[in-house]
């Protein structure tokens, strides 16, 4: 007696490529959500970020007023484990240059953003 196995050929495929199709459809969201968009400057600002030469725990907003009207910033850190910390308020003139700086608690695992806010 001759045993058909149309049904199983059939449904292999089809199972081979829904497994496909999911492992694509969960890859795509994991990589998208671990792209980070670079924060944006407030329009008129020119600015540096980074973290203090020798403590991995302070960061720092550089920033240059290029536009025609005052404007003010700050700088905010994503801490990691401690809470975000925020730099004190700076106002400057067109052409003026100034810091504002900030530092995360020591407990939490550091600076993991540095953005400026407006």
């Amino acid at each position: 007696m001759k045993k058909t196995l149309k049904g199983n050929a059939v449904r292999a495929p089809a199972r081979g490529a829904a497994v496909t199709g999911l492992t694509m459809a969960l890859a795509v969201p994991a990589t998208a959500a671990a792209a980070v968009a670079p924060a944006a400057v407030p329009p008129g600002l020119s600015c540096d970020t980074g973290k203090h030469a020798i403590d991995d725990y302070t960061g720092f907003a550089l920033c240059r007023n290029n536009g025609s009207a005052t404007q003010t910033f700050w700088v905010h850190l994503v801490c990691g484990w401690s809470p975000d910390a925020d730099g004190e308020h700076v106002t400057l003139s067109p052409g003026e240059s100034g810091q504002s700086t900030a530092h995360c608690a020591g407990l939490g695992s550091g600076i993991g953003e540095i953005h400026v806010r407006p």
